[in-house]
């Protein structure tokens, strides 16, 4: 499946904007959620290809949208990626259990994050 559609999920403004613009000049379709309960609705309205998950958000963090998001049937084929500034392997372990396909630590290089899409554009 190649991926053409990204759904950001970030309560930083900051982050969302300079997310959007990365991926919009690199050609992708980006849309954006400010927290993880806006994100589980749109995983649903919008199917996106790949989702980029913060994990401290206010209300439903991006833990908890992330397995919310993986064990719905309707989402479950969507990867996801967790992007956030905790970055213990602690951090780790418990986001890939939660469903999460991969996980980037910030501040979020540009040529990090699109080399990470990319390969996961290819290995799916």
């Amino acid at each position: 499946m190649a991926i053409k559609k990204i759904l950001i999920v970030d309560d930083s403004s900051t982050a969302r904007h300079f997310l959007l613009d990365v991926l919009g000049k690199a050609g992708y379709q980006a849309i954006s959620a400010e927290n993880g309960d806006e994100a589980i609705l749109k995983a649903k309205a919008e199917m996106p290809d790949l989702i980029l998950m913060d994990v401290i958000m206010p209300g439903i963090n991006g833990y908890q949208a992330t397995r919310t998001i993986t064990k719905d049937e309707a989402t479950k084929h969507i990867p996801v990626l967790i992007v956030t500034s905790k970055d213990m392997e602690t951090d780790r372990i418990w986001g890939m259990r939660q469903g999460a396909t991969a996980f980037l630590s910030k501040p979020i290089e540009p040529a990090t994050l699109l080399a990470k899409i990319n390969e996961l554009n290819t290995a799916g």
